[in-house]
C-alpha cells in the first residue's frame, strides 16, 4: 500500500505517493499522459516489498500546487529540472528512474544529461526522443500515429476532450485502463486548469531537440498495440543508448502497459533492477 507525501521544491510542492522505506534502494517513476501518480500503484506494492524506495509523484501541472499557467514553463528543461530537484529533496545522489508516457521523454532526456545521478533507467512505451524525431520526420507511419498531437497543441483543446462528459478523455484509454483509474483521471483533470496545464507539455514540447546518447544501463519496454508509437522508433533506438540494453517487446498490449500488464512490466523492470545493482 503506498502512502500519499508531499515533496517541497523551489518550484513548488509536489503530491506524491512512496513505498517502502527510506534508506532501501531509491526508485523514481514518472507518469504519463493523461495519467497521475496512481498508475503505478501495481509497481510501487511490489517494488515496496523488494526493498526499494518507490515514489511517483505527479508532475509539474498535475500536482496541483505546481501548476504554472505559462506554455514556457512545461518546457523540458523545466520538466528534467523537477526530477533534479524531487531526488534532491529526498535526499537521493543516484537512484533508479522508471517513466511511462511523457514520463519516458523526461526520464530518457534526464539520463541523457545527468548520468552520473542514475543507477538504471527503464522507459516504457515512448522510445529515445532521437529515435522518435526521426521516425515523426521520415516514417509515415509515425506520423499518421501523431497527428492528434496538432489537436492537443491547440488552445480550448482541454475543453474539447472534457466535453459530454469527458467522452473524448475516457475513450482514449480503449478500456484498457482499470475503471476507477479512470474516474479518477477524469474527476482530476475535470478541475480548474488542471487539463489544460497537462496539455502544455504538448504545447512546449520541441521534437527536433536532441537530449544525446544515455549512457547508463537501460531498459525500453515496448507493446506492440501501442497506438501512438509504431515499431521504427522503438527498434531504432538501441542506436542511442551507449551501455547495457534491453528491449522488450510485449505483445498485445497497448499503450497503457502499467495498468493493462502491471505483473509483466514489474517483472521485467524487478529483473533489470537486479541485473543491475549499485555500487
Amino acid at each position: 500500500m503506498a502512502d500519499y507525501i508531499e515533496i517541497p521544491t523551489e518550484a513548488g510542492t509536489f503530491d506524491a505517493l512512496s513505498a517502502g522505506s527510506e534508506g532501501d534502494r531509491p526508485v523514481l517513476l514518472l507518469h504519463g499522459f493523461p495519467e497521475s501518480a496512481i498508475e503505478w500503484r501495481e509497481q510501487l506494492a511490489v517494488l515496496g516489498g523488494a526493498g526499494c524506495h518507490a515514489v511517483a509523484p505527479d508532475q509539474r501541472g498535475y500536482s496541483p500546487r505546481v501548476r504554472p499557467t505559462e506554455v514556457a514553463d512545461y518546457r523540458m528543461e523545466e520538466l528534467v529540472g523537477d526530477v533534479l530537484a524531487i531526488a534532491d529533496r529526498l535526499g537521493w545522489q543516484r537512484f533508479d528512474l522508471v517513466g511511462h508516457d511523457w514520463g519516458a521523454a523526461v526520464a530518457w532526456t534526464f539520463a541523457a544529461a545527468h548520468p552520473d545521478r542514475l543507477t538504471t533507467l527503464t522507459a516504457v512505451s515512448v522510445p529515445h526522443p532521437d529515435a522518435f524525431g526521426r521516425a515523426l520526420r521520415e516514417d509515415e507511419d509515425q506520423q499518421r500515429r501523431s497527428e492528434y498531437m496538432q489537436v492537443f497543441r491547440r488552445p480550448g483543446s482541454d475543453r474539447l476532450l472534457l466535453e459530454d462528459g469527458a467522452r473524448r478523455l475516457r475513450r482514449m484509454f480503449d478500456r484498457c485502463v482499470p475503471e476507477s483509474h479512470v474516474e479518477e483521471y477524469v474527476q482530476r483533470f475535470s478541475e480548474p486548469g488542471a487539463l489544460d496545464a497537462a496539455l502544455n507539455w504538448y504545447r512546449a514540447a520541441k521534437f527536433s531537440e536532441s537530449p544525446g546518447p544515455v549512457r547508463v544501463p537501460t531498459l525500453y519496454v515496448w507493446s506492440t498495440e501501442d497506438a501512438a508509437l509504431g515499431s521504427a522508433a522503438a527498434l531504432a533506438t538501441e542506436h542511442h543508448v551507449e551501455a547495457d540494453y534491453r528491449f522488450e517487446m510485449v505483445e498485445d498490449v497497448s499503450h497503457w502497459l502499467p495498468e493493462q500488464a502491471p505483473e509483466r512490466l514489474t517483472r521485467v523492470l524487478l529483473e533489470h533492477l537486479i541485473a543491475h545493482r549499485p555500487d
